[in-house]
């Protein structure tokens, strides 16, 4: 089978120089965390990994969708959908994608002082509770943030910043319930259809289908489609969409990435496609939007 480390359509990651890790790591706001390297993978097929000897940093891998699986301490795993795992130094270990369903994933290599206080003893993955609860988006926000501050590292000052992202990022992983619970009892004080909203919101890069809601909330389509409809009039799926692009839209304006990699983002398999749903909603292509948006700045 054929093995890949990097090289994918869609991939995004940044490192820094050793040398300018090592230089920087003395500073008492990096020296206790901070980042080596950080990407985000989507649905790579052949991504494989192999570290006979372990590696001198740890690594947190979170699997936003597909399957992986993953070997250390002489057993394997599968990594699947909303898991994640946080791999120990010095230990040997692989893992890779599945070849029926290669995984999309965010990661981070990081050291630090107190590298170790993130790690945990069970080495199996974790799951990561699929609510309107879940703060996902927000956890990927903070991912964003953690990885454009990286990405100007050669600056201290925001390598330092991103250090300080990275204490949080993590945390929503190891902290996961103090995270989800924030903000919870307003959250249930909401309609229906709004909670149905918050579901969309928190699954905004996957393809949720009619299906998908109706069995997560315990309705029926037809009766899910309808309670729904009457408050928002406009069906479900379409609703879906439209906050895809909306969150298109939020890429475009805030994020340098490229309009291919926004389409694979957020669940388009085919850019023309994406091209075509985003032109007729907002009335203007993905490249004209970016280009207008420029203008105003």
């Amino acid at each position: 089978m054929t093995k890949i480390k990097e090289g994918f359509k869609g991939e995004r990651f940044v490192f820094l120089p050793e040398e300018l890790l090592e230089k920087y790591s003395n500073d008492p706001l990096i020296e206790n965390l901070y980042i080596r390297k950080i990407g985000f993978f989507p649905k790579v097929k052949f991504h494989s990994i192999q570290k006979d000897k372990g590696v001198d940093y740890a690594m947190l891998i979170y699997c936003t969708d597909g399957k992986g699986t993953y070997h250390i301490y002489d057993k394997t795993y599968q990594i699947e959908k909303n898991q994640y795992v946080l791999i120990p130094p010095y230990v040997p270990y692989s893992f890779e994608a599945s070849t029926d369903e290669p995984w999309t994933i965010y990661w981070i290599h990081f050291r630090g002082k107190l590298m170790h206080s993130f790690l945990s003893p069970n080495p199996s993955p974790q799951t990561i509770l699929s609510d309107e609860y879940s703060r996902q988006q927000q956890r990927i926000r903070l991912f964003e943030e953690t990885y454009n501050s990286f990405a100007m590292g050669y600056i201290k000052e925001y390598l330092a910043y991103s250090s300080m992202c990275l204490y949080l990022l993590l945390s929503t992983f190891v902290f996961q319930d103090q995270f989800r619970h924030i903000g919870i009892p307003n959250h249930r004080e909401l309609s229906f259809p709004m909670r149905v909203v918050y579901y969309m919101q928190e699954h905004i890069e996957n393809n949720l289908s009619l299906q998908d809601l109706a069995q997560h909330f315990n309705y029926s389509e037809s009766h899910l489609s309808f309670l729904f409809q009457k408050e928002t009039g406009i069906s479900p799926i379409n609703y879906f969409i439209r906050l895809k692009i909306q969150k298109a839209c939020q890429y475009i304006e805030l994020t340098s990435m490229k309009l291919s990699e926004i389409a694979i983002r957020l669940g388009f398999e085919e850019p023309a496609y994406f091209s075509r749903v985003f032109t007729k909603i907002i009335g203007m292509s993905p490249s004209t939007y970016r280009e207008k948006e420029k203008t105003r700045r």
